[in-house]
C-alpha cells in the first residue's frame, strides 16, 4: 500500500527522537568528513522539526526527505545539491558511485556488505512519482549500527516510519529497514555521496615513527640473516 500523499501528512505535530554520535558504533573509527556529516545530520534531529513537503528549511518547522538531505549537505558545504531523491539518485548514478540493490527484502542481505555510514539511501514506490524514471520517491542518509542494540539506524524525514517502536513525523533517526517481499514501496540502491569519503581513519601510528619501526625490523631481519641459522 502506497503512503498517502505527502501534502496531506503536513499538519501532524512533530514526533523526533535523536541520538548521540557516540551512540554509533562506527563513528570512532570513521572518517573526519563522515563524522562532520553525522553531526550535522544529528544537530537537524534535534530542532524538532516537523515533515514538511515541498521545504528544504528548518525556518519552515519542517522538511521534506530529499530537502533534508539537501540541507544537511549545503550545511556540510556542498554547493548545487540536488533538490529531489530523484535527482540524487541520477547524481550518484552519474558519479559511478550507485550500488542497485534489485528484490532486496532485508537489511542481513550480503548486498549491503559495503553499505557505510554516511551512505545516500533509496527507495522507489513510497508514493505516486508520475513519469519519474525509475520512480525514485524516497532518500535518506545511513548513520550506522547503534551500540545499544546492534541495530542500524538511518538520518532524514518522514510522517509515519518508525524508532524503535516509536512513529515519526519530521526530522529524525529511524530504524534502518528495508520494505519486505510483496510490498508495493522498493528499496533499490544506496550510494557514496559523491566528495565524502567513506573509508575509516587510518592507521593511527605517525608516518615517522611506521618508517623508523620499519627500518630497525629490516636492520634485525639483516643481523639474523648474517649470522646464520
Amino acid at each position: 500500500m502506497l503512503l498517502a500523499s505527502p501534502p496531506a501528512l503536513q499538519a501532524q505535530k512533530a514526533a523526533v527522537v535523536s541520538i548521540e554520535a557516540a551512540d554509533l558504533v562506527e563513528y570512532e573509527t570513521a572518517a573526519e568528513p563522515v563524522k562532520k556529516l553525522i553531526e550535522i545530520s544529528l544537530d537537524l534531529t534535534r530542532r524538532k522539526l516537523g515533515y514538511r513537503f515541498g521545504s528544504n528549511s528548518p525556518e519552515k518547522k519542517g522538511m521534506d526527505c530529499s530537502g533534508t538531505v539537501q540541507h544537511a549537505l549545503t550545511m556540510f558545504g556542498f554547493q548545487g545539491v540536488p533538490r529531489s531523491s530523484w535527482d540524487f539518485y541520477t547524481w550518484a548514478e552519474k558519479a559511478g558511485v550507485l550500488k542497485p540493490t534489485p528484490g532486496v527484502t532485508s537489511t542481513d542481505d550480503p548486498v549491503f556488505a559495503e553499505l557505510k555510514p554516511g551512505d545516500l539511501l533509496f527507495w522507489e514506490g513510497t508514493y505516486e512519482t508520475g513519469d519519474r524514471d525509475p520512480p525514485i520517491s524516497h532518500v535518506m542518509i545511513y548513520l550506522g549500527t547503534l551500540k545499544a542494540d546492534g541495530e542500524g539506524v538511518m538520518f532524514g524525514a518522514s510522517s509515519g516510519r518508525r524508532y524503535r517502536g516509536k512513529t515519526i513525523h519530521g526530522v529524525s533517526v529511524f530504524d534502518w529497514e528495508v520494505p519486505e517481499e510483496g510490498s508495493e514501496s522498493k528499496f533499490v540502491g544506496y550510494a557514496r555521496i559523491p566528495g565524502v569519503a567513506a573509508e575509516e581513519t587510518p592507521d593511527p601510528t605517525p608516518k615517522g615513527e611506521s618508517n623508523l619501526l620499519k627500518s630497525l625490523l629490516d636492520q634485525l631481519f639483516k643481523k639474523s640473516e648474517a649470522s646464520g641459522p
